[in-house]
C-alpha cells in the first residue's frame, strides 16, 4: 500500500511532451520513478526535453512522429515497443487550439484541430492499446479540457475535439477494461500555459476568471502532476472511463 503512486520500472509515452504541459507531466511521472518517451513531430525537439530529462538524473529518450499520420504512429510506436519495450502507460497530450468567430471559421483549420485533438487520440490509443492487450494490462491517459463540457466563444472546434476525447476515453474503457487496461482523462480548467497566454493577458478575461472560479485564480500547470500520477499508478487500477477535473471548483459553479 505504501507504494500505490509509485511508477518504477513503468515506461511512458507522452505525446506532445516536447514543451508544455506534456513535458511537466513528463518530469512529474520521471520523479515518481517512470521512464519516459517523449514525443514530439521533430526528432531534435524530443532529444532535446529528453536530454534535459536525463541530465537530471532520470531515464528518457525521444520518438519523433505525428500523431495525426498513422503509418508514422504504427512505426514509431513498434520501434518503441522492440528497442525499448513495453510502453505500459500513454498519455495522449497533443493538441492544438485555433480562434476564430463560428461563422468565420476556416475549414482547414477546423480539419486541423479536430486531426491533433480528436483523431491524434484515437490513432495513438488505437496502437498502442494493442500491445497492452496483449499483455493484459496497461493506462491510458486522455487529456481533456474545461471544453469537453462546456463552450466558449471562437473555439468551437476545440470544445468539439474535446467532447469527443470524453467520449473517446468511455468508448475505449468499455472495449479495454476487460484486458486490465484503465482509460481516464484529465480535464483541465484554466491554467496558466503557452496556449493561454492571450487569455492570462486579457485583463477583462481574467477578471472574469477570478469571479467564475471558486478558487478565484488561475490554475498553475504543475497542479495537474498530481492527477497524472494518480492515474498512470496502481492507485487508479479501479478507477476507469472518468474525467478527472482539475478547475478550481469552477464546473462546480453557476
Amino acid at each position: 500500500m505504501n507504494n500505490l503512486f509509485d511508477l518504477s520500472g513503468k515506461r511512458a509515452l507522452i505525446t506532445g511532451s516536447a514543451r508544455g504541459i506534456g513535458n511537466l507531466l513528463a518530469s512529474g511521472l520521471a520523479a515518481h520513478g517512470a521512464e519516459i518517451v517523449i514525443n514530439d513531430r521533430r526528432q531534435e525537439r524530443a532529444d532535446a526535453a529528453a536530454a534535459a530529462l536525463v541530465a537530471q538524473g532520470y531515464r528518457a529518450s525521444g520518438a519523433a512522429f505525428d500523431v495525426t499520420q498513422s503509418v508514422q504512429v504504427a512505426q514509431a510506436v513498434a520501434q518503441i515497443e522492440e528497442t525499448l519495450g513495453p510502453i505500459d502507460i500513454l498519455i495522449n497530450n497533443a493538441g492544438i487550439q485555433r480562434r476564430h468567430p463560428f461563422t468565420e471559421f476556416p475549414e482547414e483549420e477546423w480539419d486541423e484541430v479536430i486531426n491533433v485533438n480528436q483523431k491524434g487520440v484515437f490513432i495513438t490509443s488505437q496502437q498502442v492499446a494493442k500491445y497492452m492487450m496483449n499483455r493484459r494490462r496497461g493506462k491510458i491517459i486522455n487529456i481533456g479540457s474545461m471544453q469537453s463540457e462546456l463552450g466558449r466563444k471562437t473555439i468551437t472546434p476545440y470544445a468539439a475535439s474535446k467532447g469527443a476525447v470524453k467520449m473517446l476515453t468511455r468508448g475505449m474503457c468499455v472495449e479495454l477494461a476487460e484486458y486490465n487496461i484503465q482509460v481516464n482523462g484529465i480535464a483541465p480548467g484554466y491554467f496558466a500555459t503557452e496556449m493561454t497566454e492571450p487569455l492570462v493577458k486579457d485583463e477583462a478575461f481574467s477578471s472574469w476568471l477570478y469571479q467564475r472560479t471558486p478558487a478565484a485564480r488561475w490554475g498553475r500547470p504543475e497542479e495537474l502532476i498530481g492527477a497524472a500520477v494518480f492515474l498512470a499508478s496502481s492507485a487508479s487500477d479501479f478507477v476507469n472511463g472518468h474525467l478527472l477535473f482539475v478547475d478550481g471548483g469552477m464546473l462546480a459553479a453557476v
